[in-house]
């Protein structure tokens, strides 16, 4: 999660989430993340994101640079948006998945928490679009690629496939909303509370006993070099494949003009489904200065026609 600076609002309306749920898509296309709950109010978000690959710290660096200075242009305003660095609690989800559950139903309830006029029942909570909840209520498929329920679900006793999955899930909701009005929080969920505005985990005391070991290991593979090597590796591999298929040789590839659709192809991919920085292909690819590969990448981006189509979809089998 991340709050606005000052707590002032961090989309300014509609257009504003837009902007930052077309970054979240876009993020996770590089990092590989996966979604399973989100919501968005004024002055702050909440994500419950899955990291299959070591890269949280890359990819937040990323994420939140690009908001911020998108966000900027689209207000015409400058400054910091977000107060600080980012807040992010590793979550047990092992064999107690009730943490999991706990925390997304907390993202889930966070409008109704908030008060805001016209989510006090389950379906107007449901008409609160800027969230995964209503996804987890509708029996058509997500709103957003990146979102996955069925692990959330399972935390919940439910199977995503099972008929009148939808209808048991906002049942659960709208009985943790009566509760709220009625009594207090129970223990996980009073124990999930007091962990999301103090602590560095959610999770029980084995939980806790697992991440500091984890911490205390020198070959921590979340440290910045071990990072970097990871994302660049990753890369290398990426451009290995793709030339291989298109028959290129790197020589090849470096010769081409950053006007050359190839050349932008593997511009495109490299940066949307990786962390390497622009530095580092601008270098990698014979590019030269560093804007040449946001110049080659936006215009491949525009580009349209069969042809580029055709490239694209080939491009994108590459990062399975």
């Amino acid at each position: 999660m991340s709050r606005g600076n000052d707590g002032r609002d961090i989309f300014l309306g509609d257009d504003g989430r837009r902007l930052f749920l077309a970054t979240v898509k876009e993020v996770c296309e590089q990092t590989g993340w996966i979604i399973h709950a989100y919501v968005l109010m004024a002055n702050h978000y909440h994500l419950l994101l899955e990291t299959p690959e070591p890269n949280l710290v890359a990819g937040m660096k990323w994420f939140l640079g690009t908001y911020t200075q998108r966000f900027n242009a689209m207000t015409r305003s400058r400054g910091h948006l977000f107060q600080g660095r980012y807040k992010a609690l590793p979550v047990e989800a092992g064999k107690d998945a009730s943490y999991l559950r706990e925390v997304g139903q907390y993202i889930h309830l966070n409008p109704f928490r908030a008060g805001l006029a016209g989510v006090g029942t389950p379906f107007a909570l449901e008409s609160f679009v800027w969230s995964s909840y209503p996804d987890y209520v509708s029996a058509g498929p997500v709103r957003q690629a990146w979102l996955r329920r069925d692990r959330l679900l399972r935390a919940c006793g439910l199977e995503e496939r099972a008929p009148g999955v939808a209808s048991q899930y906002r049942r659960l909701i709208a009985a943790r909303m009566q509760e709220n009005r009625e009594t207090a929080p129970d223990a996980v969920y009073d124990e999930i509370g007091n962990q999301l505005k103090r602590g560095w985990f959610i999770g029980g005391e084995s939980f806790r006993k697992q991440l500091a070991g984890m911490i205390d290991r020198p070959s921590d593979n979340l440290r910045g070099p071990q990072r970097r090597a990871h994302d660049e590796a990753e890369a290398e591999r990426l451009l290995e494949n793709i030339l291989a298929a298109l028959e290129l040789s790197e020589d090849q590839l470096i010769r081409m003009t950053g006007t050359q659709l190839e050349k932008q192809a593997v511009c495109w991919l490299l940066k949307k489904h990786t962390t390497v920085s622009v530095a580092w292909l601008a270098a990698r690819l014979g590019m030269g200065h560093r804007t040449n590969v946001s110049r080659a990448v936006g215009a491949f981006e525009r580009a349209s026609g069969q042809d580029t189509e055709c490239l694209k979809k080939f491009m994108l089998q590459f990062t399975g």
